[in-house]
């Protein structure tokens, strides 16, 4: 488990866990994040930011990738398709759960489902696709 900041967000990383459809990464964005920032995170009528969930999507697939190749400086988000889905509940963590679809040598990509925590229907899903440079 790692705790830390990344996308401009603070959460936990879960772990990972290989299935028959992929690698799979979970990501929990803390409701207990500061004050300022939450507020930035959330819209009136009691709903959580389009680009706060579109960054931990982006955040999702790069830890997930990341956890496949090891680091690297340059492995960068090239595509991100996002749909809402359905309002998520603003006073409730936002959970990312992503499986790599594809991991190529110069590409990946990346589906990931986000969810309001304990509500098992998904307020928005993305595809993303990262580019990997060539190595060294």
């Amino acid at each position: 488990a790692y705790e830390g900041t990344a996308g401009g967000l603070h959460g936990a990383y879960e772990g990972t866990a290989s299935t028959r459809r992929g690698l799979v990464a979970s990501l929990r964005v803390n409701e207990s994040i500061s004050g300022a920032l939450r507020y930035l995170d959330l819209r009136p009528g009691g709903t959580v930011s389009g680009p706060t969930m579109m960054a931990l999507a982006d955040t999702a697939i790069y830890v997930a990738l990341l956890r496949q190749i090891g680091f690297v400086a340059l492995a960068v988000t090239t595509s991100l398709n996002f749909n809402f889905l359905r309002k998520p509940v603003a006073n409730a963590d936002i959970l990312a759960e992503c499986k790599l679809l594809k991991l190529g040598r110069s590409l990946a990509v990346g589906e990931v489902s986000i969810y309001s925590d304990g509500d098992e229907a998904p307020v928005a899903h993305a595809v993303g696709t990262y580019s990997i440079p060539p190595k060294s």
